[in-house]
């Protein structure tokens, strides 16, 4: 096992907290909770503890994913970084030793048994917070380093200090197990912060929300979800509160993805009064559909970026400005899509093609433009070189807008594809109906 202790200093936890560490939840609390810090966590592990003012990870079976420990280490740094949250950290192979060795500040890296019992020696006993009574005694005696205990016999040890204390060095030396609690990462989401001062305009609340996004992130991957809505609060006191709901096209679980959308909603929003807290409501997650691996990377990404590009469009401008688009069975290009909130009713479907079409260009010359033609050769700055086709396309008896046209493929002499029909019945000719990224 290894283990990763990120200490905080500047937090304390409260009494209340301490005493339900085992069932802690995600409740809106003073500030960013280490409970909350627990759901960030979930992003590298599902083995979280929780203990005083610091969280404990069992990153061992991690390593892997996240190509080692180095690489892991710089992941969990910039995310803190990130946050703002300054912690002290170390990695040992016990969680007791893990725990003391962040709190002496060393940030100590021991991979192993052998050289967290090496590193142990040098921390401080005030890093190992005893009960002041226990710590007097120590000190009495002369002793500061942790070492200068471990070089005294155990047995006058145990006779001088209690066993209790034995224990915890054999299980931070590893010698007996060291079983702990994990937390329990709850079943909904809900998190908040209060702001440490008041915040008249909205742009500057992202930097207090990337806390509650990174925590939604984690929690999120420990629950193999996803979201197609979440609700910001922005609380300005005397139960005045301003609701922020935001809807994805696509259900989302990256950090980067909601902090993009929710940073757009937030540059168009006029507070109505200084905010003091901000809270953050995961609604409908649901689970991660699994997705197979595509031969050539991007393949997958430009869905993705697609769906991020209409969601901060949306943000921007508004539902009512951006409109999505859907498929439909037409075999006819410019009828084969249509608004993504239009209803389909059964009289207009048509059955589906067996075969998929050949290639199609996504951007549709509307109306199609009638071309040159020289001994039955388009024309367009020149003549056009056809590489592909024909393929017919004959449709739309039914509804009064009946199509018969042969496409081609063709290559003008700037080395740019359109997309050209043919109409064969008269007068005919030549028309250019797409272009080909």
């Amino acid at each position: 096992m290894l283990w990763l202790a990120l200490h905080c200093p500047t937090q304390a936890a409260s009494d209340d907290e301490a005493a339900s560490l085992p069932e802690a939840s995600v409740a809106p609390t003073h500030g960013f909770s280490t409970p909350a810090l627990a759901c960030w966590a979930g992003r590298f592990t599902s083995h979280v503890n929780l203990a005083p003012a610091a969280l404990r990870l069992e990153i061992a079976a991690s390593l892997r994913l996240f190509g080692g420990l180095p690489a892991l280490l710089d992941l969990v740094r910039d995310d803190l970084v990130a946050m703002d949250i300054a912690v002290q950290r170390a990695v040992a192979a016990t969680p007791l030793a893990a725990l003391w060795l962040a709190r002496a500040g060393t940030d100590s890296i021991c991979p192993d048994l052998a050289t967290t019992r090496a590193a142990l020696a040098a921390v401080p006993l005030t890093a190992l917070q005893l009960a002041p009574p226990l710590a007097r005694r120590i000190e009495g005696f002369g002793l500061r380093r942790l070492g200068d205990v471990l070089a005294l016999p155990r047995a006058s040890l145990g006779a001088r200090l209690g066993k209790p204390f034995l224990v915890d060095l054999a299980r931070a030396l590893g010698e007996i197990p060291d079983p702990q609690v994990g937390f329990v990462f709850p079943e909904h989401f809900e998190q908040g912060l209060e702001l440490p001062a008041p915040v008249d305009a909205a742009p500057i609340l992202l930097f207090a929300a990337r806390r509650l996004i990174a925590a939604l992130a984690g929690w999120l991957v420990v629950r193999n979800a996803a979201v197609r809505e979440i609700k910001f609060l922005i609380d300005h006191g005397h139960g005045a509160i301003t609701s922020l709901p935001i809807a994805f096209s696509t259900p989302v679980h990256a950090a980067a993805r909601i902090e993009r959308v929710l940073k757009e909603r937030l540059d168009a929003l006029s507070l109505s009064a200084p905010a003091l807290a901000l809270s953050l409501r995961a609604e409908g997650a649901q689970t991660r559909e699994g997705r197979s691996h595509v031969l050539f990377e991007g393949a997958g990404q430009r869905h993705e970026a697609l769906a991020d590009l209409m969601d901060r469009l949306v943000a921007r401008l508004g539902s009512q400005a951006v409109q999505g688009l859907a498929c439909h069975a037409d075999h006819r290009p410019e009828l084969a899509s249509r608004d993504g909130s239009a209803k389909v009713t059964p009289q207009t479907e048509v059955s589906s093609i067996l075969a998929p079409p050949p290639p199609r260009p996504l951007w549709l010359v509307d109306p199609p433009e009638a071309l040159r033609e020289i001994r039955g050769r388009p024309q367009r700055a020149g003549p056009l070189a056809l590489v592909a086709g024909p393929e017919r396309i004959e449709s739309g008896w039914w509804d009064g807008f009946d199509a018969r046209r042969d496409y081609f493929i063709a290559i003008d002499k700037a080395g740019r594809w359109l997309w050209l029909f043919r109409d064969p019945r008269p007068p005919g000719g030549w028309f250019l109906h797409g272009w080909f990224a």
